[in-house]
Order: C-alpha cells, then sequence, then structure tokens
C-alpha cells in the first residue's frame, strides 16, 4: 500500500515538473489584466443595473 502511495507521488511530481507547459510570465500578466478588466466591466454594468432598479423601486414605492 505505501509503495502505491510513493509511485503515486513520484508520477504526480515528474508530471507536473517535466510534462506541463507553464505560462511565461508575460502570458501569465496579459491573462491576469483580462481577467481584472472583465471584472470591473462586470461590475459596473451590476451597479448601473442595481441603481436603475433601486430608481424604478423607489418611484412604484415611495417612502
Amino acid at each position: 500500500m505505501f509503495k502505491k502511495i510513493v509511485n503515486y507521488c513520484k508520477t504526480c511530481f515528474d508530471e507536473l515538473a517535466h510534462k506541463t507547459t507553464w505560462p511565461t510570465r508575460a502570458e501569465l500578466t496579459h491573462s491576469a489584466m483580462v481577467v481584472l478588466s472583465a471584472s470591473l466591466i462586470i461590475a459596473l454594468v451590476v451597479f448601473v443595473m442595481d441603481s436603475a432598479f433601486r430608481f424604478v423601486m423607489s418611484s412604484v414605492y415611495p417612502n
């Protein structure tokens, strides 16, 4: 049983160290900027929709 676990760990390490293609720093930075930009745009859209909904609801149900 212990031998199977050790063999599994060695195989995992070999795959991560030698067979996996890691992104370059430039690719990683570009991807992070795309995700950040998309997140900000989505947050802005949600904020605008929330503000519009709040305005409509305050018009329908005044305090």
